[in-house]
């Protein structure tokens, strides 16, 4: 997720980025690989992937990215849309 906890609560969604086990063709910004998280497999966010999606269709935390592998996500964002 990458929206706040408070965000969260109050409107009833989250703000999130795919993830996949696929390794990617496109690099950063399209693409970055996690490593903060331990998945089952190597994985990578989907950038350009950002979904807005109810609570209820979320499960359980498994795990919270290093503010540095964040940064990155964003940046990326930023940089995908032009900021």
């Amino acid at each position: 997720m990458l929206s706040q906890d408070v965000f969260n609560e109050r409107s009833g969604t989250v703000i999130a980025m795919a993830i996949t086990s696929q390794e990617p063709r496109a690099q950063f910004p399209l693409t970055l690989p996690l490593s903060s998280v331990r998945f089952p497999k190597d994985s990578w966010a989907k950038i350009s992937q950002v979904r807005t999606l109810s609570v209820k269709r979320i499960g359980r935390k498994i795990g919270r990215l290093a503010p540095e592998e964040l940064d990155q996500l964003i940046d990326g964002l930023n940089e995908l849309v032009g900021s």
